[in-house]
Parts: structure tokens; C-alpha cells; sequence
């Protein structure tokens, strides 16, 4: 099972008519999103798998095993790019011993060569596996520098990306093999014509140059390959606005059409394209410019063009939209909307929501999230937002996304409320930085296999001043517990949910909550408020937030600061005072969700463990992608994220300062 940009970008709610399911369920995405939620991954069988036996079984997901792999000074993977993970089985995790290990791809975004490696490889990923975590599984120089994204095959043997070399775009069709090459030294793939890649013996690729209608080769470093797996083709776009297709890419022979239409020239010539998104239900590719307009392409020949009205007016779309191939809706991600709209007078920062359908000229429905600008200087780019499990669990497009915004100021997260399909009033949720700097694409990631009940993270990156406890003001990746309340649900003590205003509970007595009949309850919207739930009680710990002050010794305390304690817990002081002196040193803080500690003059109460996590990235992350959902009795540390820093820093596993390639727990970014 493949994971990559692509999974971020094509979602499906849930189908509700036998026409839908027949639509949405011959899209192998469909089935990939449905084994992520719900197949609960075990350990595989060392026997059957080639593993030795692993002793070192966690009982939750937040592993301590975490790497940071060198990529080469100045590597990343990119702004808005995404790696690629692909899990040779859905139901396991497979470790580097096993004959098809689980393992993550990279661009490293550096011309390869000799002593740097273009793409890379990583297996033995897993902190519950045995010797080296990880180790580089293969390591090529393609010849060329990958300033986008990659995409896996469905057997997972091929990978497929573009490059630029000479200050042209080539799309790199390739077979990889175990044991080949290493970052410093990579190896070089023997190069093939197109019509001997089906049967070159690995490692091998074939190359294809990107070119418009007159045969004129032409430049992509702005879009990264969308498999159409079910007709083995690739859409990509890129320089002067050409969209190509190319057939035959991963069981076929490879060549892109240049007949009946092809490549399609969406716009006049003068701008970039970004990241094209084929729906399969509605047969269409969706993609944007850099001029603000976002283009329907029908798949037929000759292709049909269809512009929307401009719906960014400052940094372009420069990333992909996001289609809910379900419910026929299409995503926008807006750094300026043109307007005078926003408070001063300024543009704003919107997500435009338009139909898969939608006409010439239209602009659809919008959200404001945040303040713009138009340029110059132009805003910082708005990426793309998440959808969460509560919208993909309807059955008629109800839930959330969460987006990034506030493009001209300290980057925020916003909630966009959606019911039935329609936006509603947006809120606004923790802001993520000290000063203007840009964000990253926000990810989604549920896991109902989670020690202690079902949890979900969003995750989003600022390029630098970031707020969390521990980035020091530096570039920063942090996560926010967005776990839905659920209806007729045990809860243990201690688990955290976002209710319905947008703030943290926590569970101070277990028990069962509401039926769904009775809807969620009245929550309190005051700190350390109870909230009575059937038998569940709840207290509140406040709003998300991307940090919270550490306890200062001899310090003067106002009712209702809020402090993270030694512990990890969130302390509220509910008696004003002064704290212990540094000689005496921290209290005995209480454990207990409720409990009270006393600090000298000041009263505190514990109102539950802090509901995000932070780690530094320096210059910010690229795209986040996850790998598993396991629980108890699963291979430690197979619940992941993934993803590049942007600037160079301290690679920890491997040494070297440079750019790196970083796994890190869901929960916990350790």
C-alpha cells in the first residue's frame, strides 16, 4: 500500500447511493483510505516474514526510535513536497530483515552525482526492529535534481518523479534494488529506452523528456506525478501551463501522448501549473496555476478546458486542490483573495469550496482564514489543508478542515466546520508563531488503534519563530489533538478529546458518553469547567495552544495561568500567589486529572496531560505523511510520521549536519 502526496489530496466521504459506491470504489485510493482506518496492522510472523523475533513489543505508539537521516547539505524534500512510504503488507510491519521490507522514499532535492544521491530509500524503519534503524535500502544518482514529489507503484517496485536537468523537465520511471548505493555514494540505474523498461532488471530507469505540442522539451519543478492507477498513466504538469499525460507507466510501455490534444496548454503560456489531481469518479483533472485560476480538464480527446474565476491573487496555487471524489467537491487553498474584505482593509487568506462540475468564471464558496496581502510583497504560499476522519466517515460530507492561513502575519490554524457540504462559520485555533513566516501543507492523521481509545493529530510546520516548547523560536513541526468527542463511547481517564468550541477535554471520570440521539453535552468554557456526560465526567483544559510556559520559581501568579508542569502535565492555578523559591524547587505535583498542589501561596490544579507536541525543524518541514495505525501487541514504533526539514541541522541517527530525513511518533514528534 503506497502512501504519498497523492493520498492527501484525493479523500472520499463515505458513499451513500449504489451509483456512488460503484464510482468511488473502483478507485483503488478508496480502499487505501479504508485500510488505513480501518485494518488494525499486527506483527507480522517472523517466520513467514524472514524477522527474527522481536522482544521489545510496546503497548502504544508513542516509540522513543525516532531518526533523522542526512540528506546532504541543503537536501530536503521541498516546500509543499511530500516522501512516499509503501507497506508491502496491509495488514503488518515488515522490518529490513523481512524479504520485502516496509520502506520510505526521499528526493533530496540536490543535483546527484557521484558523492550525492538524487532519491533515496530507507528500510528497517521501525524502532521494535533489530540492528541499525534505518539503514539506507537503496541510494540513486538519476541525473538530475527531484524539486517535486514521488509516487510509488501499487506493488510497490517502481518509483516514479520528475526531474530537471539542463532546465528540463524529465519525467524518471524507476526500478530500484535492495542494497544499492548509500546518500554520499549513491549508485547509478542502468538507463534504458522506454520500450526495454518493462523488462530492464533492476536497478534500472527509463527517462521521458517533457515537451509541448510542437515537440519543444520544457521545464517541471513546480508539480509533482499523479498516478491514475487504475489506467496505469501519470498527469504532471509544470513550466507554460502544459498538463501531459503519460501511459503505460508501470505495466506498459511508457510514453507520453502527444495526439489528440495532448499536452493540454491550460492557460496562456505565461505561468507554471502546480500538482495536477485526477478524479476517477468524474474523470477530470483538477489542477491550478500560478496566476490564481484553477483549471477542470476532462479526460477524453480532445480534452476540455474549463477556468474558474481568479480565486488567488498573490503567491498563485501552489498547491494541488483537494477533491472529495465522494461528494463531488473541490478544495482551494487561497494566499490572497483579492478582496478588501479582512480587517483594514486588507485581502484575505480563504479556502474556495467549487463543484467537480463547476462552470467558466466561477469562484464557488469561501472561507477567510486569516489576513493577505497583495504584493508586492506577496503573501507567504497557503498549502493545502486536511479533512479529518469525521468528514470522511459521512455519509454526506460532515466534518472538518483544518488549514493553515493568516498569510500575511504569525501563520494560525483554523477549523472550517462543513455540513452537508457547505463551509460554515470558520474558528480560529492556535497560532503557531512569534512573527510572519511561512507554513506548511497540514496533515491529518487518525489512529484507532492508539493505546487508551481512538486519537487524532493534526500537524502543520512554521518556517521559523515557532511558538513550541521545544523549537527555541526556530523553525518548528507541531501537533494538535483534534479527537472528536463519539457518542455511546468508553473513556478512560485521561483521554483527551476536541469538543465542539474548539477546546481541549479531558476525562476525569471514565465511564460512557451520550447516545447520539442525545448529542454531544453542554460543554463548559471555562478552564478546569466539569462537564457532566452521562457517566463520563469532563474537564476542561482550554483551547489548543502551540505551547504553554514551563513553572518559574519566586514568580507572581494571576488566577487562571495555565503552566506545564515536570511531568507533562497542564497545571491551571485557581488561588493567585507566588511559587516556590529556586532553592526549594519544583512541588510535588499532582497526577491526578482535579488533583490540587500546593506552590507556596499559589493553588494549582492538574487539568490533564498537554494535548499537543512540538520538535524543531530547521527552515520548517515539507509535507507530513504517516505510515501505520497499530496498537498493543504491534511492532514498536510503527506508528509514524515522516517527513524532510527544510534548512540543515544535526541529523542525530546518522551524523552530518545538513538537510534531513526524519521519522517521528504521531503523538508525541519525539
Amino acid at each position: 500500500m503506497p502512501t504519498d502526496w497523492t493520498h492527501q489530496h484525493v479523500i472520499f466521504s463515505q458513499p451513500a447511493t449504489f451509483e456512488k459506491i460503484s464510482q468511488v470504489t473502483s478507485d483503488p485510493r478508496y480502499w487505501q483510505q479504508w485500510y488505513r482506518q480501518n485494518v488494525r496492522p499486527v506483527l507480522v510472523d517472523p517466520a513467514a516474514s524472514g524477522d527474527a523475533p522481536h522482544i521489545n513489543l510496546r503497548t502504544d505508539d508513542d516509540s522513543a526510535g525516532a531518526w533523522s537521516e542526512f540528506l546532504g547539505s541543503g537536501g530536503t524534500v521541498g516546500a509543499g513536497n511530500y516522501p512516499a512510504k509503501y507497506s508491502f503488507q496491509i495488514g503488518g510491519s515488515n522490518c529490513g530483515s523481512a524479504g520485502q521490507p516496509d520502506y520510505v522514499v526521499f528526493n533530496t532535492g540536490l543535483t546527484g552525482s557521484s558523492t550525492q544521491a538524487s532519491v533515496v530509500g530507507f528500510d528497517n524503519l521501525y524502532s521494535g526492529c533489530t540492528g541499525t534503524k534505518p539503514t539506507v535500502y537503496w541510494a540513486y544518482n538519476t541525473g538530475g535534481q527531484v524539486l517535486t514529489s514521488p509516487a510509488i507503484s501499487t506493488d510497490g517496485k517502481q518509483v516514479a518523479f520528475v526531474q530537471t536537468a539542463g532546465g528540463l523537465g524529465i519525467l524518471v520511471l524507476l526500478k530500484w534494488a535492495p542494497a544499492s548505493g548509500t546518500v554520499g555514494s549513491p549508485a547509478t540505474p542502468t538507463a534504458v529506452a522506454n520500450s526495454a523498461y518493462r523488462n530492464c532488471t533492476a536497478p534500472c530507469m527509463t527517462t521521458i523528456f517533457l515537451q509541448d505540442s510542437h515537440g519543444t522539451e520544457i521545464n517541471d519543478t513546480t508539480s509533482s506525478v499523479f498516478p491514475d492507477y487504475t489506467h496505469d498513466v501519470i498527469w504532471v504538469g509544470g513550466a507554460l501551463g502544459w498538463l501531459h499525460q503519460i501511459t503505460g507507466v508501470f505495466r506498459g510501455s511508457p510514453a507520453e501522448v502527444i495526439t489528440g490534444g495532448y499536452p493540454v496548454q491550460v492557460n496562456n503560456a505565461t505561468t507554471f501549473i502546480s500538482s495536477p489531481v485526477y478524479d476517477h469518479a468524474s474523470g477530470n483533472v483538477f489542477v491550478g496555476d500560478a496566476s490564481g485560476f484553477l483549471y477542470r480538464v476532462t479526460t477524453a480527446s480532445p480534452p476540455v478546458v474549463t477556468k474558474s474565476g481568479q480565486v488567488d491573487h498573490g503567491a498563485g496555487l501552489v498547491a494541488g486542490p483537494v477533491v472529495d471524489s465522494t461528494a463531488e467537491k473541490v478544495y482551494v487553498f487561497s494566499s490572497s483573495d483579492g478582496s478588501a474584505s479582512c480587517t483594514g482593509g486588507v485581502p484575505c487568506a480563504a479556502v474556495f469550496e467549487l463543484a467537480t462540475t463547476f462552470g467558466s468564471g466561477t469562484t464557488g464558496a469561501e472561507a477567510v482564514v486569516g489576513l493577505s496581502q497583495v504584493g508586492p510583497p506577496n503573501p507567504n504560499p497557503m498549502y493545502e489543508g486536511a479533512l479529518d476522519s469525521t468528514y470522511e466517515a459521512s455519509a454526506n460530507a460532515t466534518g472538518n478542515l483544518y488549514v493553515c492561513g493568516n498569510t500575511a502575519g504569525d501563520p494560525t490554524l483554523y477549523q472550517i466546520p462543513i455540513t452537508a457540504g457547505v463551509m460554515g462559520t470558520v474558528v480560529t485555533g492556535p497560532v503557531l508563531t512569534s512573527a510572519t513566516t511561512g507554513c506548511s501543507p497540514v496533515s491529518d492523521v487518525p489512529n484507532p488503534n492508539a493505546t487508551g481509545g481512538t486519537s487524532e493529530w493534526i500537524f502543520a510546520s512554521a518556517q521559523a519563530s515557532g511558538l513550541g516548547n521545544n523549537c527555541a523560536a526556530g523553525g518548528c513541526l507541531m501537533n494538535f489533538n483534534v479527537q472528536p468527542w463519539q457518542p455511546a463511547t468508553a473513556y478512560t481517564a485521561g483521554q483527551e478529546i476536541l469538543d465542539s468550541d474548539l477546546q481541549i477535554e479531558v476525562c476525569r471520570t471514565a465511564g460512557t458518553s451520550r447516545t447520539a440521539a442525545q448529542g454531544h453535552p453542554a460543554w463548559s468554557v471555562t478552564v478546569d469547567g466539569s462537564t457532566t456526560d452521562n457517566t463520563v465526567r469532563w474537564t476542561n483544559q482550554g483551547p489548543n495552544q502551540a505551547s504553554h510556559p514551563t513553572w518559574l520559581p519566586s514568580h507572581a501568579y494571576a488566577v487562571g495561568a495555565l503552566i506545564l508542569d515536570s511531568n507533562g502535565n497542564v497545571q491551571w492555578a485557581h488561588t493567585a500567589g507566588t511559587s516556590r523559591t529556586s532553592a526549594q524547587g519544583h512541588p510535588t505535583w499532582s497526577t491526578t486529572i482535579a488533583g490540587t498542589t500546593a506552590d507556596n501561596t499559589v493553588s494549582w490544579r492538574e487539568v490533564g496531560p498537554v494535548a499537543t507536541a512540538s520538535t524543531a525543524a530547521a527552515g520548517g518541514t515539507s509535507g507530513i505523511i504517516m505510515d501505520n495505525t497499530v496498537g498493543s501487541g504491534t511492532l514498536a514504533g510503527a506508528s509514524q510520521v515522516y517527513f524532510s526539514t527544510q534548512g540543515n541541522q544535526t541529523c542525530s541517527t546518522s551524523g552530518g549536519s545538513g538537510g534531513c530525513a526524519v521519522q517521528a511518533s504521531q503523538s508525541a514528534l519525539q
